[in-house]
């Protein structure tokens, strides 16, 4: 209950007053550009968040993705869907643990079984939570519960 009422707090302020530089509150911001304009590629071939380039810049389902380099566009075009983010770009754990659609920093992530999985990792009123280290304390149940709950998420649109 600790944890939900922190979470729902962080949330509110999120998207109430904005949050630190880094995190991401929607997964496409209002440019239609992916993650912040984050490489998503980077993270499975730099093993870091990497952020992308304008000049490296392609469409796929009508959003907008930035790649670092050209060899990082032309391995997403190739197969996009190997390096999407599950749950669109949200909070793999506020997906898993609370149902709930929860902003990103996308500098915090885990490459697990081949999908890239992004976490909330931000400040509210000086006090930092890392949702990253709150999924790795429980991650063989979360990754149980996470396709079950986006499931039903993706419903409610």
């Amino acid at each position: 209950m600790k944890h939900f009422k922190k979470m729902i707090a962080i949330v509110i302020a999120a998207l109430s007053y904005g949050i630190s530089h880094a995190q991401v509150v929607n997964p496409v911001d209002k440019n239609n550009i992916a993650n912040g304009g984050y490489d998503m590629v980077a993270y499975f071939t730099d093993n870091a968040p990497v952020k992308g380039n304008v000049q490296f810049t392609t469409e796929y389902k009508k959003i907008k993705y930035q790649f670092a380099s050209a060899e990082h566009l032309n391995l997403f075009n190739a197969a996009p869907e190997k390096y999407l983010p599950v749950c669109d770009g949200y909070c793999a754990w506020g997906v898993a643990e609370k149902g709930k659609r929860v902003p990103v920093n996308p500098q915090t992530y885990k490459i697990i079984n081949g999908k890239l999985h992004l976490f909330f990792n931000g400040d509210f009123n000086g006090s930092p939570f890392n949702t990253l280290e709150e999924w790795n304390k429980n991650e063989k149940q979360l990754l149980v519960a996470l396709p079950v709950k986006w499931e039903k998420l993706k419903k409610q649109k």
